[in-house]
């Protein structure tokens, strides 16, 4: 049995670690506001811009149309995984890499095979997950969380884009966690680029023409707005991301509060019984003493 002294040091040490885990979970309450918030508010917004997106995507010019919706043979990938700087968030980082890694096995094991996948880790987690592992990382985004804003995010779309449009990455696709609520984030694994069709495109038999009127020119539209559809795309990604991470801090120090709370009251008990029998030995010792003494009179 532990001594009474070290089962004290071990409460001070737990009550310390659950003031810690409180004290995260009020400051990971404060920021989650703001986070969902910012998610939405852009939500409608990217959901509007990327339905234009992609009715625009199937629309092409003379010369050959939108050159972010045209589809190659798959033999460079980009995956742009989206994790946070720091950890103590559950299991929020590591199902962001495990739907990496099960992407690559599942879709690109030929592309992996021959070292033709990069990985833009945007977070300091996910940049030093792959690092470790020696996959060949795109750009270094570790710092966006730091500062986080439209403009941040956008180096590293047009990082993205800007190898889609050369022909260094073939496809690009995005992984990132998110959110639903406090408790619950979803990992989601989508295409970046090339741009996907719509639903109501790919389902109809035969080609439909959109009566579109263009103002101030087609060209100038999928010139300006189509690439900055693709970049707002990322930066709710982020966003999305960027909530999901201060939800699932929060849920984790919440539960680790409670599990101090619990280990608390099992110390307490050992200790009030480690003390109680150190307190019986003494009066059995004390009495064994006097009955020693009385009989040897």
């Amino acid at each position: 049995m532990a001594s009474l002294k070290e089962v004290r040091n071990r409460i001070v040490s737990v009550g310390s670690t659950q003031q810690i885990t409180k004290a995260m979970k009020m400051v990971a309450a404060a920021k989650l506001r703001r986070a969902q918030d910012n998610i939405l508010r852009m939500r409608p917004y990217a959901q509007r811009l990327n339905s234009i997106l992609s009715n625009l995507s199937n629309v092409r010019d003379e010369d050959g149309g939108n050159v972010y919706a045209q589809k190659r043979e798959v033999q460079r990938v980009l995956i742009i995984a989206v994790t946070s700087d720091r950890g103590l968030c559950g299991a929020f980082n590591s199902n962001v890499m495990k739907a990496v890694n099960n992407l690559i096995n599942e879709r690109y094991s030929a592309q992996a095979a021959a070292g033709n996948i990069e990985v833009m880790a945007i977070g300091k987690k996910g940049h030093e997950y792959f690092h470790k592992r020696n996959m060949p990382l795109a750009g270094d985004y570790t710092a966006v969380f730091g500062k986080l804003s439209f403009e941040t995010v956008r180096v590293a779309a047009e990082e993205a884009m800007e190898g889609f449009r050369t022909g260094l990455y073939d496809q690009v696709d995005l992984v990132y966690n998110e959110f639903k609520n406090v408790a619950t984030q979803i990992v989601r694994t989508e295409q970046f680029l090339p741009i996907q069709e719509s639903e109501g495109t790919q389902a109809a038999a035969t080609p439909v023409e959109s009566d579109y009127i263009f103002e101030p020119s087609k060209e100038e539209i999928l010139e300006q707005l189509i690439p900055k559809s693709l970049k707002i795309q990322v930066y709710k990604a982020v966003l999305e991301s960027n909530a999901s991470e201060h939800g699932a801090r929060m849920t984790a120090m919440d539960k680790a509060t409670e599990n101090a709370g619990e280990l608390l009251k099992q110390l307490k008990l050992t200790y009030n019984r480690t003390r109680q029998a150190a307190i019986t030995t003494e009066i059995l010792e004390i009495v064994g003493g006097a009955e020693a003494l009385a009989a040897s009179r």
